[in-house]
């Protein structure tokens, strides 16, 4: 054994121990494992104590679960003692719009033939944690989850969470639920915010949209006033061509001269009228 850098002593305490307990073991398995980097103390122990407990856990068995990393003896202890892990808290919505947030303990019992490959205890965790978060999430009030806590336990345990894991699920327990926001009063005001704010924003556009006409309509009659002036600009022209041509004789002119002072005289006097009303 020393040439093989295997301490004696570990190697013949586990000896002493099995063939104590009545537990068959082989010295060059118990090196072998030893070599390949396990515990041979642990592994013993565990034998013994399912040897104690009636489980059914080979050396071999015993072995592969130690140098996957596990602890052998713990797994042995859990799986005659099971173990309560709490969760952490989870936080649901039930569908007519409250938040709840749920606490459970769940009983848990290491199942020894999935413990090579089986996930470990997040697993568990994560799964019930997403089977209380769908329990709630279907309950059309959160009143009837507070009535019935129990629904929640009944619902989780019979997806069989525990399914490719290294535990056997044995209880889920809601331990707490507590009432958070109203969620679907938060949403309600953030839509109703949001609405409001695209009113306001189609309201300004169509101001927007009505200053840009009225300026418009403002130009266009500055482009009619300019047209006007320039037909009346053209009068003057008129008239000296009609004189050249004998269209229009002196008599015709002086008519026109004196309707428009008639006509200048009216419009000085109503204006004058409208100042002193």
């Amino acid at each position: 054994m020393r040439f093989r850098k295997v301490p004696p002593g570990v190697i013949v305490r586990a000896l002493i121990e099995g063939t104590k307990a009545g537990v068959p073991l082989n010295r060059d398995a118990l090196e072998a494992h030893y070599l390949a980097g396990g515990h041979v103390s642990s592994v013993v122990h565990a034998l013994v104590s399912a040897s104690k407990a009636n489980i059914d856990l080979t050396f071999n068995m015993a072995t592969a679960i130690d140098l996957a990393g596990r602890d052998v003896f713990e797994a042995v202890q859990m799986s005659v003692n099971p173990k309560v892990i709490n969760t952490p808290p989870v936080t649901a919505v039930s569908k007519d719009g409250i938040q709840l947030i749920a606490k459970a303990r769940v009983t848990v019992r290491a199942s020894i033939k999935q413990l090579v490959g089986g996930a470990g205890e997040e697993t568990v965790l994560a799964r019930v944690g997403e089977g209380i978060v769908s329990s709630i999430g279907s309950s059309h009030s959160h009143k009837s989850v507070l009535e019935n806590p129990d629904f929640i336990s009944r619902v989780v345990l019979e997806k069989g969470l525990d399914a490719g894991t290294a535990f056997e699920i044995l209880s889920i327990d809601i331990a707490d639920i507590d009432i958070g926001k109203n969620i679907g009063a938060g949403l309600q005001l953030d839509q109703a915010e949001a609405d409001k704010n695209i009113a306001q924003a189609k309201a300004e556009e169509r101001r927007s949209m009505a200053v840009a006409l009225e300026q418009e309509m403002k130009a266009k009659a500055q482009e009619m006033r300019a047209k006007v002036i320039e037909a009346e600009a053209k009068i003057p022209l008129a008239i000296a061509e009609a004189f050249k041509n004998g269209n229009l004789g002196v008599m015709d002119y002086m008519k026109y001269k004196n309707i428009i002072a008639d006509t200048s005289m009216r419009e000085s006097i109503a204006g004058d009228e409208k100042k002193e009303q």
